[in-house]
């Protein structure tokens, strides 16, 4: 589904990597919006606490600088989603989300049936809300209700409470055709009773897509440095993981991604063109990029801290970094997002969307490709390379498998 026969060609630095890739692949846009009511124990993500009124018309117009800035990157390429993250998207005014879907269809084409998906969180929920999300162009909500419990809630220094959440979900399903709710386990003193009931209740509004994520303690994170007590152990986790893996197929949810389920037609198009190795321009505080041009590929990231990086876009410098990925390291970064999926993928796309030629990757990874699948941890059908159940439980152990000698 490349967008591009003929990639626009750029030169390469001194001691490019030798790539040569005959057509681009699909493009995503990711648009961060930083700003929290209050930044969560467990989060490590670029997002910071409100502090007064939000800057909604002066973030809003960096975020277009921004991308004016980089239109020479993606000039001709045609966007298929459109992803609103943060942060908490949601406290931006639905005008103001109206406003910049206006301003990015302006300058860049986006696919008839561009999926935009807006993050949204219950405590930033108020009835109507989200209908007006819809009538700005929202097509896809997704909730971080992470439980419905409100011990569990207090526990992961969530703003909202139970309540909250079951009437933001409620609001969100009359509002959207497709919505996504976001569940965490392996919570602080959860056992399979208390997660069992988080499912429940989650599957009883019949969502298309959950999203379920083992609460992880991240480097930098308030978790990291004050460890909440009676956290799961990785036994209890693991039988924690079966129960999910059991609920959400009997209510017809289907395991696509290593935490993600959806109902047939509701896979998250934004994500899928993350786990195959897709571009994306990543555009607002901190966000990062992948691009991909004729004989390179490039990781960019935009400034962190908010106020530096509105000045710095509306200067048409927002990009804090840029690098240009190392043949070597293409085949790994390129299976950290494949094996994410349970169809896993065919062999060609790893030449199509690394632009190696064959006898290099096969010099790359064909001996670490034989050793996962003898150990049991990928199978091979026919053209196509996916992880097994086994190779599901230990991910991280067979995406290590890929690094470079070097790391």
């Amino acid at each position: 589904m490349a967008e591009a026969t003929t990639p626009p060609a750029a030169p390469s630095p001194e001691g490019g990597t030798g790539l040569r890739l005959a057509a681009l692949p699909p493009l995503a846009l990711y648009v961060h919006l930083p700003w929290c009511l209050r930044k969560c124990p467990y989060c490590d993500f670029n997002s910071h606490a409100l502090r007064g009124e939000l800057p909604e018309a002066a973030y809003l117009a960096a975020l277009v600088a921004d991308l004016e800035s980089a239109l020479p990157q993606i000039w001709g390429r045609r966007v298929g989603s459109v992803f609103f993250g943060g942060g908490t998207p949601s406290l931006v005014s639905a005008g103001g989300i109206e406003r910049l879907l206006a301003d990015i269809r302006a300058r860049v084409p986006l696919l008839p049936d561009c999926e935009v998906t807006l993050e949204a969180n219950p405590g930033s929920f108020e009835r109507e809300r989200f209908r007006a999300f819809r009538s700005a162009g929202v097509t896809r909500l997704s909730i971080g209700v992470q439980s419905f419990s409100d011990a569990a809630l207090q526990a992961l220094g969530r703003v909202h409470d139970a309540a909250q959440a079951r009437a933001a979900v409620a609001e969100a399903a009359a509002a959207f055709a497709t919505f996504n709710i976001d569940l965490m386990y392996a919570l602080p003193g959860q056992d399979l009773a208390a997660l069992d009931a988080d499912l429940q209740q989650a599957l009883a509004f019949a969502p298309p897509h959950l999203s379920i994520y083992h609460l992880t303690l991240e480097p930098n994170t308030g978790f990291a440095l004050h460890p909440p007590p009676q956290l799961p152990d990785d036994d209890l986790a693991s039988e924690m993981l079966d129960l999910i893996i059991a609920r959400t197929a009997a209510a017809g949810l289907t395991r696509y991604e290593v935490s993600a389920f959806a109902r047939p037609g509701n896979r998250c198009a934004h994500n899928l063109n993350y786990w195959s190795f897709g571009d994306y321009l990543g555009i607002g505080a901190g966000a990062h990029s992948k691009l991909s041009f004729a004989d390179r590929i490039v990781r960019e990231v935009r400034f962190r801290e908010p106020a530096t990086y509105m000045r710095r876009a509306l200067a048409g410098t927002a990009v804090s970094s840029a690098q240009e990925v190392a043949a070597a390291e293409l085949p790994f970064e390129f299976m950290l997002n494949a094996l994410r999926l349970v169809e896993g993928f065919d062999a060609a796309l790893l030449a199509e969307r690394t632009g190696l030629a064959p006898q290099r990757l096969d010099a790359l990874v064909g001996t670490v490709l034989e050793e996962a699948l003898a150990r049991g941890w990928l199978l091979r059908e026919g053209q196509r390379i996916k992880p097994s159940a086994h190779g599901l439980d230990f991910l991280s152990d067979v995406q290590q498998l890929f690094l470079p000698p070097s790391r």
